[in-house]
């Protein structure tokens, strides 16, 4: 058996239905280099995320053909991958029947080399809860690993771990306390004993600030940045927001106290339980979900001559990286609890961080929320996530004295900010939307469930 090399070509996939172009940002396989099928050779940059292209075979790297910064079209040809071939010679080709019998011999070898083989939505899977494949059991095809077969060992590591740790925990025992007496005051809930101080200040990063890395140049007074075709898409949206839609604004101020002592009972058994932080966003959102089914006029776009009520709750995050500003969206919010929030935040800032969103989670949004307190903002006048009717953010929760039957007590409290589409919205009923807000969040008590 004879093999000669061949040259396929490679090209830049359509990776939304959306997508007609995409920039190469990074090559990270050069000529001469092995690649596997489905391992990533490059990075390419579109308007909204990020991505990596897959190999569609294995073989070695051949020639480029697109400069790492050259935007390019969908389907254009960006590299080549060698391969080898094989060739019958008249000798095989003789013997050609003789290994026909043993063909049912050795398809069950070959079975080997189909597990071996993983697609990548099984190895980002993989990837994010730190799973060695060879561990895992395939049920497809020559006992390749699906995902579900993952999803399903991830399941059941899940179970083995809550069955040993219940197995060794020994139960605690809890320090008597002598009672602690409260000043009540008419008609507010007493303020009990927390674990930990809400912070006086509205500064609370959990880290420092990164500084942005970027390439510049210039000359000695001043200095050029590339403007990426994220930061492009970001511009066009916001121009396009400012001058399509006239833009109206209002802020309610909301007592956060008894969410502030809810969370902080839960939040340790929940981080033991979950293994991520039970924010305070996700409890906001909840409300905001709450409000939105009650003022479904709020979850619209503007259609020239008719109002367009979206039926599905999408609400998109506004969340920030050192050079720009993504939303990533929660789908049908209204279905979730609180815990499922928190879950699909922790998600979605986790993969904004390490810049693994997919086109599919920046689409579908029809909310859009942003927590401007977890960088210490008490105020704020967003601009609309166009085509969107609204943007509601969620300010600092700072300790202030609140006059409250006639008597000043000290209370968490915290601003909502509304900007709306005054096309579609008005100031009544933004102004019940919010007080709906409002009250789901002050409503919130120590009995409530977050599942």
């Amino acid at each position: 058996m004879l093999s000669k090399k061949v040259l396929n070509d490679i090209v830049m996939p359509q990776l939304a239905e959306s997508l007609v172009s995409a920039t190469v940002g990074k090559w990270l396989k050069q000529p001469g280099d092995p690649v596997e099928q489905y391992e990533p050779i490059c990075e390419v940059i579109t308007d909204k995320v990020n991505a990596e292209i897959p190999s569609t075979l294995d073989g070695v790297m051949g020639e480029l053909l697109v400069q790492e910064g050259e935007e390019i079209a969908v389907g254009t040809v960006i590299c080549r991958i060698e391969t080898e071939e094989a060739v019958a010679s008249s000798e095989s080709v003789s013997q050609a029947a003789e290994s026909v019998q043993t063909t049912s011999v050795t398809s069950v070898d070959s079975g080997d080399a189909h597990r071996a083989r993983y697609s990548p939505a099984v190895q980002t899977l993989a990837a994010e809860h730190g799973i060695n494949l060879q561990a895992v059991p395939g049920t497809g095809l020559g006992g390749r690993v699906t995902r579900k077969d993952v999803l399903h060992y991830i399941e059941n590591q899940g179970s083995k771990a809550s069955a040993s740790a219940a197995v060794q925990a020994t139960p605690a025992v809890q320090p008597q306390v002598a009672p602690v007496q409260a000043v009540t005051v008419p008609g507010v809930i007493p303020t009990a004993p927390v674990s930990e101080p809400v912070r006086h200040s509205g500064l609370h990063l959990t880290e420092t600030p990164r500084i942005p890395t970027i390439e510049v140049e210039g000359g000695r007074s001043e200095y050029l940045i590339d403007v990426t075709p994220i930061r492009n898409t970001i511009a066009t949206r916001m121009r396009q927001s400012v001058s399509e839609i006239p833009h109206g604004w209002m802020m309610i101020e909301v007592d956060v106290t008894n969410l502030v002592q809810l969370r902080n009972k839960l939040k340790n058994e929940f981080k033991q339980k979950e293994g991520i932080n039970l924010t305070y966003l996700a409890f906001v959102l909840k409300a905001v979900v709450g409000a939105i089914k009650d003022y479904p006029i709020m979850n619209s776009v503007w259609a020239v001559d008719k109002i367009i009520v979206k039926r599905d709750i999408n609400l998109s995050l506004a969340v920030g990286t050192e050079d720009s500003v993504l939303t990533p969206v929660i789908k049908n919010a209204d279905q979730k609890s609180i815990a499922g929030l928190a879950r699909d935040i922790d998600d979605l800032a986790s993969k904004v961080r390490a810049g693994k969103l997919k086109l599919d989670d920046m689409q579908g949004g029809t909310f859009t929320v942003n927590n401007t307190g977890s960088f210490g903002s008490i105020l704020t006048q967003p601009i609309i996530n166009y085509p969107q009717a609204a943007i509601l953010t969620f300010e600092s929760i700072v300790k202030r004295p609140v006059v409250i039957n006639d008597m000043i007590a000290v209370r968490s409290m915290a601003n909502l900010c509304l900007s709306l589409d005054h096309r579609i919205l008005d100031g009544v009923i933004c102004g019940r939307f919010m007080q709906r807000v409002k009250d789901n969040i002050e409503g919130f008590t120590l009995d409530t469930q977050v599942y």
